[in-house]
């Protein structure tokens, strides 16, 4: 009898024990999302349109709280309320990571260039904010590789809106995206460019035509504060070697402007 009374005690010690580990992952997995949700989250730049600033590979921290909430602070954007709650309007010059209009399973990020009622138009490669020239001052050129098997030049540039001063990259001032029509932004949108100024699908083409056009503020999920860590373009995660290899430890814990 005593040794089915102890078969008994241990069983119930194991299922107890079992009882306890999913308890902690479960209470583990909802301070994660809580945190997710309401305060930040990462995120993996996938191209080159934000360079010089964002590098394909930089795993990037973002705060959701710099805006407020809006159905897309959930995991998976359920349709649970409509808006900002807490809404905060965020300043031009930021970089942002907002859900694709389009697809709202998409992210993307780019920098802040038009609030609502902002007039923008690119002119011959230079910037217009509301009548007047975004100013810019030239920091030279190099030769980069375009991603499409040659090499071309590009020319770097110090903008400045509203006090925050930013590098740019530029192949030159009559690329496909240097001459546009006037954008006046709607009220409740905004208007995003990609600091690699000639390779980046923006705001300035319409999503009919697969850019992003004005972006809804509904759909800001954040704001980039820093670069946490980052990996050149082939670094996997089933690749080991290439943690230390492809690591771009410059790169770590950048600050973003």
């Amino acid at each position: 009898m005593s040794e089915n009374v102890q078969a008994a005690s241990q069983k119930s010690g194991a299922a107890n024990e079992v009882v306890e580990i999913v308890k902690t992952v479960v209470y583990a997995l909802l301070i994660a999302l809580f945190l997710r949700v309401i305060f930040f989250q990462p995120y993996t730049i996938p191209s080159a349109s934000m360079e010089p600033n964002l590098y394909e590979g930089d795993y990037i921290i973002v705060s959701k709280f710099s805006y407020g909430w809006s159905r897309y602070s959930i995991p998976f954007g359920p349709p649970l309320f409509h808006g900002r709650v807490f809404g905060r309007e965020p300043h031009r010059g930021d970089i942002i990571v907002f859900k694709y209009p389009p697809d709202p399973h998409k992210d993307y990020v780019k920098r802040l260039i038009g609030l609502p009622g902002d007039r923008i138009q690119v002119k011959q490669g230079l910037l217009y904010l509301n009548g007047a020239q975004v100013p810019r001052q030239y920091l030279g050129a190099s030769k980069e590789d375009s991603g499409y098997g040659f090499v071309r030049d590009v020319f770097k540039y110090q903008e400045k809106i509203d006090g925050k001063s930013f590098s740019t990259n530029d192949f030159g001032p009559n690329e496909e995206l240097d001459n546009t029509d006037t954008f006046v932004v709607p009220e409740g949108y905004y208007f995003m460019m990609g600091d690699n100024r000639d390779n980046s699908s923006d705001s300035r083409v319409p999503p009919a035509q697969g850019g992003v056009g004005f972006v809804p503020a509904e759909n800001l999920e954040g704001k980039a504060q820093i670069i946490l860590l980052s990996w050149k373009p082939g670094a996997s995660i089933f690749k080991p070697w290439t943690w230390v290899l492809d690591a771009r430890p410059s790169r770590f814990f950048r600050i973003l402007q």
